[in-house]
């Protein structure tokens, strides 16, 4: 069973790259997306079904590293 744990984290751990570099080519292309339209275009191109919350958890941490920055003039309704 060690084994198989071992297998599933490195898994998650490589989904959290993947995730991160399509975030970060995303922004590059569209410069300017809500929350909800990233989450959409993740869950269109990536390869593997992700859960919404591991998805907001990846662009929480690409904001906190300074690689996605929050529009503080927007205002989401």
């Amino acid at each position: 069973m060690e084994e198989n744990e071992k297998t599933v984290e490195r898994v998650f751990l490589e989904r959290h790259y993947q995730v991160d570099a399509c975030a970060v080519r995303i922004m590059k292309m569209r410069k300017s997306l809500s929350f909800t339209e990233l989450i959409s275009e993740l869950l269109g191109q990536l390869k593997f079904k992700a859960e919404v919350p591991d998805l907001k958890k990846r662009i929480e941490s690409l904001i906190d590293r300074e690689y996605l920055e929050r529009d503080i003039f927007v205002i989401q309704k």
